[in-house]
């Protein structure tokens, strides 16, 4: 359970009262005037438990549209608590009731006026005391904040649990799937198959345990997808998991039953479930999720979340960037996101965001069209993938209210995805998407592209792979190798192989001869001197250049504590690039 550290004295408290009389002195004691005394003691407390605070923000609870003063917010995107604000001539029971019969919340909610607080806590009265004096003020905000709603505090202790017992779970798959590709003749042949099939859609060069790896995702998630968003078809629907699931049922075609395995972790995914049935909104269930993602990645597949990058795009950063990039499209060509013509991909699309917000952006009679032929996303990771195709499918039904698969998401390495290559990526379906997508001409280039964002310094990287093409160096290590390494005149070279590199220059070749790339990534471009031939040819190659450096680089800070937008350890910058 957390604690607050509030006492009577701390100045968060002192400085209510010092306020509320100052305020009383020059005659300002409506709600709107002083309720601002209050909600600075609530943004304090936030921000010492690293929660977020949100004013007068709509939420749908129970298909009840309310609209608090706050809403406290933790870190994993589930919400804490209500305040609402009355001064001190309104009847506090009567706006109760009044608030209660428009379905406002009786899980924790106070409610505030500046001679008294009462707090209402699992459909219980359990604080109502007047705050004249200093002690009942912390006692009230203290009980507001130290509260946990049963569902979110099972859930607590099973997500501790789960980050220990997800490796055990894995490694008796693991198990399991040795002992089977012994004695399963079905599974020996399937897996065969799908370990060719990723081979080539993936990584020529890669591992069986790479590939068991993902049979595993695919269990363990299963059942959230199923649950969570309520979504028992998507197995059925999406063209990879279709493949994924043939496996699994060849795995489980002698004895082993995937619902008895996983009767050691029912608990967490009860929880979980619990956990999120207190959420109503499907976009805040995709941000729990996300939370959850995270988490589960970091303690099953450490070095692949570091290789891959797996960090979300904070949601103001996304809704900058697509709000730029439409408005130098109008500007610098006349365009908007919504006219035809203009193909937008993001070629490294995690769970979805960026689609989804270009989807938001655009007009609803144009969206149809847009989904349908000129919107396109790449992700090479098995877990994000499924996500951003059920997050995008969402979008596009809440927009429409109609559901249609998106064949825009292509499961494939977009460092793959050059021009003469002909391969057979995982299913037909699939390798028709991506031909398609070759076959675009993308005008917008935007997205989250993989950097090492954990590492603590440049030769911490975990190694990424080499793309190298013999026969016409096309492949992107080519590439960079040919232009930014060849014009620089650095003697170490290392920060050139990180994947964000390989994003600015693949993106740079794939526009063609017009139209923008906008990507967040690690800043160091800016000023390594190992990127002195990156920076040229960025200069050369495009018409203007937009860098907005959000710093936070950890290994260049003094004694200062350093701030990041992603809170990890390398500096972050948002580019555009127009040609």
């Amino acid at each position: 359970m957390q604690v607050l550290n509030l006492k009577s004295n701390h100045k968060p408290i002192r400085e209510y009262y010092k306020t509320l009389q100052q305020l009383d002195k020059l005659g300002i004691n409506h709600e709107l005037g002083i309720k601002g005394t209050f909600e600075d003691i609530l943004k304090s407390c936030c921000s010492q438990l690293g929660w977020n605070y949100a004013a007068e923000q709509t939420v749908k609870i129970n298909n009840n549209n309310i609209r608090p003063d706050g809403v406290i917010i933790r870190q994993d995107s589930l919400k804490h608590g209500y305040w609402e604000a009355k001064d001190n001539k309104d009847d506090l029971e009567r706006e109760i009731k009044l608030k209660y019969s428009k379905g406002y919340p009786k899980n924790n909610i106070l409610f505030w006026q500046p001679k008294r607080i009462i707090l209402y806590q699992n459909n219980k009265l359990v604080f109502d005391e007047k705050i004249d004096n200093a002690e009942n003020l912390v006692q009230g905000v203290k009980l507001f904040f130290e509260h946990t709603q049963p569902e979110i505090e099972v859930w607590d202790h099973a997500a501790v649990e789960f980050g220990d017992k997800v490796k055990e779970l894995a490694n008796g798959l693991l198990e399991l799937i040795a002992n089977q590709k012994k004695t399963n003749k079905r599974f020996i042949d399937a897996f065969s198959n799908f370990m060719a099939l990723c081979k080539q859609a993936i990584n020529p060069s890669l591992s069986e345990s790479a590939v068991e790896e993902m049979l595993i995702q695919h269990l363990l998630t299963e059942r959230i997808f199923r649950k969570l968003f309520n979504n028992p078809d998507f197995v059925k629907r999406n063209v990879i998991a279709v493949e994924i699931e043939n496996v699994i049922d060849a795995l489980t075609s002698k004895s082993f039953n995937r619902d008895h395995f996983l009767q050691g972790v029912d608990y967490f995914y009860k929880a979980l479930e619990n956990a999120a049935s207190t959420i109503t909104e499907y976009s805040e269930k995709q941000d729990f999720l996300n939370r959850v993602y995270e988490q589960f990645f970091q303690g099953f597949a450490v070095k692949v979340a570091d290789t891959h990058g797996i960090v979300y795009t904070p949601q103001p950063i996304v809704d900058f960037m697509v709000k730029s990039v439409d408005a130098i499209l109008q500007k610098e060509f006349g365009k908007s996101l919504s006219d035809k013509g203009v193909h937008i991909l993001d070629p490294f699309v995690g769970t979805g965001n960026f689609i989804m917000r270009v989807m938001k952006e655009m007009r609803k009679t144009a969206l149809p069209y847009k989904y349908e032929h000129e919107l396109h996303c790449n992700e090479v990771m098995l877990l994000p993938y499924y996500l951003a195709a059920m997050n995008i499918e969402h979008e596009y039904f809440t927009a429409t209210g109609e559901y249609k698969p998106f064949e825009g998401i292509c499961f494939v390495d977009t460092f793959e995805v050059i021009e003469e290559q002909q391969l057979s990526l995982f299913t037909p379906e699939n390798t028709a998407r991506v031909k398609r997508q070759k076959e675009s001409p993308i005008f917008i280039i935007m997205g989250n592209p993989p950097y090492n964002a954990w590492q603590n310094n440049e030769n911490d990287n975990n190694k990424n792979r080499k793309y190298h093409r013999k026969v016409d160096r096309q492949g992107i290590d080519d590439r960079i190798a040919d232009t930014y390494s060849q014009s620089s005149k650095a003697t170490l070279k290392n920060s050139l192989s990180d994947a964000y590199v390989k994003a600015i220059r693949w993106a740079s070749d794939r526009i063609g001869d017009e139209g923008i790339i906008a990507f967040v990534t690690n800043n160091g471009f800016i000023d390594n001197l190992a990127c002195d031939g990156l920076r040229q040819h960025l200069e050369k190659d495009f018409d203007a250049i937009y860098v907005l450096d959000l710093g936070g680089n950890s290994r260049k800070a003094t004694n200062q504590k350093v701030q990041n937008v992603f809170n990890i350890r390398v500096g972050v910058s948002i580019n555009i690039f127009i040609k």
